[in-house]
């Protein structure tokens, strides 16, 4: 009997852990085969795919990005081999399951819950007497009846076969990500959450955990993110792997979720010290700082704990994080959102990420729905469409905020920018990125796409059409950001006048002239605060011992109408009187990240 375990993945760098842990238990009975594809593939692509492979039973991994483009494939494949035995599972099943089992003719079997030894049992019985009343956690047909088996007891992670060590993953793993797990089960009941149903955490042995993980780093992972609810809940288990990374990591990225107000001390203190720069990133969901939500949700959450976690992190310099907010949680109001909002950004995150409720199935609050008198969408993804504190208009608004707030802040694109547009000209950073996307809506951007010169010109629209202040200032860091996101020296630029030529070779000499003249900020910010355990040092300009040729080739320039270095260290923009010359040199590091430096001139030269 063949078997073949599939799953249509969000994206093509995408792994599933589920399919392979369900292949590690069953591969020792069964010829089991893996057949991954994403959401965007065509489906008749992915039945011909199917087809071709021939099997006698095909099991799917659902979930709620993939759910309704799984169906449109499991309804073709019946067509053309009704006597394929199909199978589902996933937690985007294992709610309402007679549901499934009803609006799903063409699904034979559905397995509830954690699956490895459900599945193993049921291809047992699929391929003997077909006693499928004895297997737990398993709905199934009767005839027209659909008979659901009580729940199986959870299983002892030490006993699962590792899911990790296929070779015929081995060629891909430096391409893709791995998804990883060193437990299951979340301790906390957050009502929107799936996690919150399953009580308790169980624990995988550690040291088989750091086996697999040595195997995967050694046969060439690059980016492995854990899939653990709350990586850090057990202090001395995440202390003891964070140490087991940074002495084994040899360049491979880890990304865990964490809950940042249990985060102790000392490990937060051993990060800071030892953590190498870049190869661990923080995944906090924050989702509210409005404390009557929080308890109506059964959130415990301290944000002056979390707070000191995040900046501490933030100021070692070592750890990207990536913190969450969810619009349309009870009694989280417009206002009360601008206010989670503003609390979250000014944390400072490295990216900020606003998602929308969604209403999934066997949690409390799609339970409780009635109670707050939610609107959501019938098919998958759920997501919410109003509710008593938070209408339909409000939500297409701040779907406006977060379409501006990918482009222009997690993209990090205009960093110089908009941290200073959000600190001086506008009330807030919610205020920032809602006015802008109203404006993009309103402009029709939102129907066409954009090239990173639209980026620019665009905001720039928006500002001067709002009469902002010192627009001479904001383009001058508009250029620096531009100048910033290019891994070789730009061909075009987005502003109207560039420096004359008779003008780009006076100042190129005199940079070649007064090379100790031209400073790094990152340097002179390292110089001036000690206090900060890392930063980035970058060569000085004298160093790079670069002649006219090569800055004719890996260089542009620009003279800014303010002192830049005034403004990057928080100074007012009346106290920034004065010019000064940027430059930027390209591909003079192994990162190929193009260098910047400046010089004051006019009345400011003269001391040199």
């Amino acid at each position: 009997m063949k078997v073949i375990l599939s799953t249509l993945n969000a994206k093509y760098i995408h792994t599933s852990l589920a399919i392979r842990c369900l292949k590690a238990y069953s591969e020792k009975d069964f010829d089991i085969e893996l057949a991954e594809y994403t959401i965007k593939d065509p489906v008749m692509n992915i039945v011909s795919d199917l087809f071709q492979r021939g099997a006698d039973v095909i099991g799917f991994s659902c979930y709620i990005w993939n759910i309704e483009e799984t169906i449109k494939v499991i309804d073709v494949l019946k067509k053309i081999m009704p006597e394929v035995k199909i199978i589902l599972g996933g937690p985007e099943v294992s709610y309402d399951t007679d549901h499934w089992m009803k609006r799903l003719p063409n699904v034979d079997f559905i397995v509830v819950g954690e699956g490895e030894e459900t599945f193993h049992q049921l291809l047992q019985e699929i391929e003997g007497t077909q006693k499928y009343h004895f297997v737990y956690g398993l709905s199934y047909r009767k005839g027209e009846e659909v008979i659901q088996m009580p729940g199986r007891p959870k299983a002892d992670l030490n006993e699962l076969p590792s899911p990790y060590r296929f070779a015929e993953d081995i060629p891909e793993l430096g391409k893709r990500v791995v998804y990883f797990e060193t437990s299951r089960g979340c301790p906390f009941s957050c009502q929107f959450c799936l996690s919150s149903i399953e009580v308790g955490v169980r624990y995988y042995d550690i040291e088989r955990t750091k086996s697999d993980i040595l195997y995967l780093i050694d046969n060439g992972a690059n980016l492995i993110k854990f899939v653990d609810r709350t990586f850090n809940i057990k202090r001395d288990y995440a202390l003891e792997m964070f140490k087991f990374l940074i002495e084994n990591h040899r360049g491979c990225v880890f990304q865990f979720e964490i809950t940042a107000d249990i985060m102790r001390p000392e490990v937060l203190d051993y990060l800071a010290e030892n953590a190498p720069p870049g190869v661990f990133r923080f995944e906090i969901g924050v989702q509210s700082t409005n404390d009557p939500t929080n308890e109506l949700v059964k959130r415990r959450q301290n944000f002056a704990k979390l707070s000191r976690t995040v900046t501490k992190v933030k100021q070692s310099g070592k750890i990207d994080q990536h913190l969450d907010l969810i619009a349309g949680l009870p009694l989280e109001d417009y206002n009360t959102f601008r206010k989670t909002f503003n609390d979250v950004f000014a944390l400072g995150p490295e990216e900020l990420q606003l998602g929308f409720l969604k209403m999934l199935r066997g949690t409390g609050l799609r339970i409780d729905a009635d109670k707050y008198n939610y609107t959501y969408m019938d098919v998958a993804p759920y997501e919410m469409l109003s509710n008593d504190v938070l209408s339909f208009a409000d939500i297409v608004r701040l779907k406006r905020l977060e379409d501006v707030l990918e482009k222009y802040w997690n993209s990090h694109r205009m960093d110089h920018t908009v941290n200073y547009l959000i600190e001086r000209e506008f009330a807030s950073a919610f205020d920032f990125f809602q006015e802008f996307g109203d404006y993009w809506e309103g402009q029709g951007w939102q129907k066409i796409g954009h090239q990173l010169e639209d980026l620019f010109t665009r905001l720039q629209s928006f500002l001067e059409s709002r009469g902002t202040k010192r627009m001479d200032m904001v383009l001058g860091l508009m250029k620096l950001d531009y100048f910033l996101n290019h891994k070789y020296k730009p061909r075009k630029i987005w502003w109207e006048h560039a420096l004359e030529k008779d003008d780009w070779s006076s100042y190129m000499k005199m940079a070649l002239q007064h090379p100790d003249a031209l400073l790094s900020p990152v340097v002179a910010d390292f110089v001036a605060d000690q206090s900060q355990p890392y930063r980035e040092i970058i060569p000085s300009f004298a160093s790079l011992k670069l002649g006219e040729k090569e800055l004719q080739k890996h260089a542009v320039l620009d003279v800014l109408p303010f002192r830049l270095d005034h403004i990057l260290s928080g100074g007012s923009p009346l106290t920034a009187e004065g010019r000064t010359l940027l430059l930027v040199v390209y591909q003079q590091n192994e990162q190929q990240k193009p260098l910047y430096y400046t010089m004051p001139i006019g009345k400011e030269i003269a001391a040199i």
